[in-house]
């Protein structure tokens, strides 16, 4: 076996470890600066026109980045996405000082550095800041 397999094998038994010793503690989305930087050559920040979709069962989610337009947006919603429930991901975050910035606009909100792409793809979207709930996006 190569030794980088090892490392890896290495590094995927570590973490499922960790996730395993401590099942009681939930994740803390500002401890993920190990998955940065995180971009989604997908999307962009921009305007998203309302489309209505039909996506019965999810929970909401919204999608922002570091962009002076996502943090503007983000305080501008955090109050009506905590009423909702949303769960946020941060599909374009250089460094951990990024995500900071974007934790701090959420006013509390766990905002989850992910790639975008699956999602842009699969709702046909080019743009965020953006909300997704069962039956629309909406900016």
């Amino acid at each position: 076996m190569s030794l980088s397999r090892l490392v890896v094998l290495a590094i995927c038994t570590w973490l499922s470890l960790t996730v395993i010793a401590a099942p009681t503690k939930p994740l803390d989305p500002r401890a993920l600066n190990w998955v940065l930087p995180v971009h989604s050559a997908r999307l962009t920040p921009g305007a998203v026109p309302p489309r209505k979709l039909d996506l019965p069962g999810i929970t909401p989610l919204f999608l922002v980045g570091q962009d002076p337009a996502s943090l503007k947006w983000l305080a501008q919603h955090a109050l009506r996405l905590q009423d909702l429930g949303a769960s946020g991901l941060a599909v374009e975050v250089a460094d951990a000082q990024a995500l900071r910035r974007i934790q701090a606009a959420a006013q509390g909100l766990e905002i989850w550095p992910v790639s975008g792409d699956d999602i842009a793809e699969r709702l046909d979207l080019q743009h965020y800041p953006v909300l997704i709930t069962p039956t629309g996006l909406e900016q």
